[in-house]
């Protein structure tokens, strides 16, 4: 069983890696072929429904978070924070950065760093460009509130591990809530640090003018179409629905699936009552929701035979012979340490689904809960990493969007990313989330 397990974890990081077969073929073909290769006959079906089954409330979770976050953002509730931001930094580097972090903390609020970066760049660039500033210092900045953000219950990492774990999303993250705050914070500080540092470049000084711009070329004035969504009228409503379901998702009164289902429900009769428009309000963002969602039913059927089979306990137990007894407690700390940096050599679905289980699986045998590992590797592996690996499409998006070459923004912020995947690491071990 450990012969074939190692066969499939390498062929499948193989396939994946190479780009000679997308993720989601992969997860799918790979731990079927090589458990009928092995042996396992018909019951590589059925370990492959036990996955899916296993994992089916974090895709309908996933699925209606993305419909309940987007249709928010169609009826225009982050509207008044994007405005209010964009005008009340002036012309203060400080207030600029700072600004930058909390407009990319606001919009990346639904999990799409593809999304946060086409909002927030666009707007802030000219303003950065009429100032004079680095442009690889907006960058950083919205990489690094982005990142730290990505650690969201619906966000892609996330959701991959607790699929790949088989463990609840309230479970996984619940304990990563004061981390994550503690991180967000540090990337405050940095974006100021970073603002008085260009202030003091440009030759300002603390005192220096503090009149708005005008923002009518910053925050770029939407079309008709986009216009006739929004809903200014329900816009205390929608806010009052958003906490409350966040209120809900983390206390845990209600499963998180069908926290969401109630929400989105509520929001779109609510907001859009016409059928023609509820149809289409869905039909706008269903493509984001089935890709994650395939991606995700194609990780339970890899997990479930990997589980189901065996084929993970005895890769976990050859493991542990090569791991000495003294390192082993230490496991989820130097895999929290590491995980930022590994955002560079390997992509979600090969970490979380490929790698993942099996450091979970190990640190079982030495005592350690599997969630424990996911916590750890949520300090870094495509959160606070996946904005400068090269192994995602949104990072190209950014650099582009940015004007800046990816090795100079790799240089730049990775120093900044690594940190503050470090801060949220010591958190979680002060706090005793994280075993020292």
């Amino acid at each position: 069983m450990f012969l074939s397990g190692l066969f499939i974890i390498l062929v499948l990081l193989f396939l994946i890696l190479s780009k000679r077969m997308s993720a989601l073929a992969a997860l799918i073909l790979v731990p079927v072929g090589g458990a009928l290769l092995s042996g396992y006959g018909s019951d590589t079906f059925t370990f492959a429904v036990a996955g899916i089954q296993s994992i089916a409330p974090v895709v309908a979770m996933f699925v209606f978070a993305i419909l309940f976050f987007s249709l928010l953002k169609d009826t225009g509730l982050f509207d008044p924070i994007i405005r209010g931001i964009l005008g009340r930094v002036g012309k203060n580097p400080a207030w600029i950065t700072l600004g930058t972090a909390l407009l990319a903390m606001t919009v990346h609020f639904d999990g799409s760093g593809a999304t946060t970066f086409l909002i927030t760049i666009p707007a802030l660039l000219p303003l950065y460009e009429e100032l004079n500033m680095d442009r690889r210092v907006l960058a950083c900045i919205v990489s690094l509130a982005a990142g730290t953000m990505n650690m969201v219950p619906w966000g892609g990492p996330t959701l991959r591990a607790a699929t790949a774990l088989e463990v609840s999303v309230n479970e996984l993250y619940a304990p990563l809530l004061i981390p994550q705050l503690g991180g967000l914070l540090f990337v405050l500080g940095v974006a100021w640090w970073l603002g008085r540092r260009e202030a003091k470049r440009l030759g300002h000084t603390t005192g220096m003018e503090n009149a708005l711009p005008d923002t009518e070329h910053i925050y770029r004035t939407i079309d008709e179409e986009t216009a006739a969504l929004r809903r200014p009228g329900m816009l205390w409503f929608n806010a009052l629905l958003a906490v409350a379901v966040l209120v809900i998702l983390i206390t845990g009164w209600i499963p998180p699936a069908l926290v969401f289902m109630l929400g989105f429900i509520t929001a779109l009769l609510l907001n859009y009552p016409n059928q023609t428009e509820q149809k289409n309000r869905i039909m706008a963002h269903a493509q984001a929701a089935i890709l994650m969602a395939a991606i995700l039913l194609a990780a339970g059927v890899f997990t479930g035979i990997m589980k189901e089979s065996g084929m993970l306990t005895a890769m976990a137990e050859q493991a542990t012979q090569w791991i000495p007894r003294e390192a082993g407690s230490h496991l989820p700390t130097m895999l929290a340490v590491c995980s930022m940096p590994l955002s560079f050599a390997f992509d979600p679905n090969s970490f979380y689904f490929g790698l993942l289980p099996v450091l979970a699986q190990t640190g079982i045998e030495f005592g350690i809960p599997p969630a424990t590992m996911g916590h750890a590797a949520l300090m870094g592996q495509m959160t606070t990493g996946f904005p400068v690996s090269p192994l995602t499409a949104s990072t190209f998006l950014l650099i582009g969007l940015a004007k800046v070459d990816l090795a100079d923004h790799q240089r730049y912020t990775f120093g900044y990313a690594f940190l503050t995947s470090l801060v949220m690491t010591l958190i979680a071990i002060l706090i005793g989330v994280i075993p020292l």
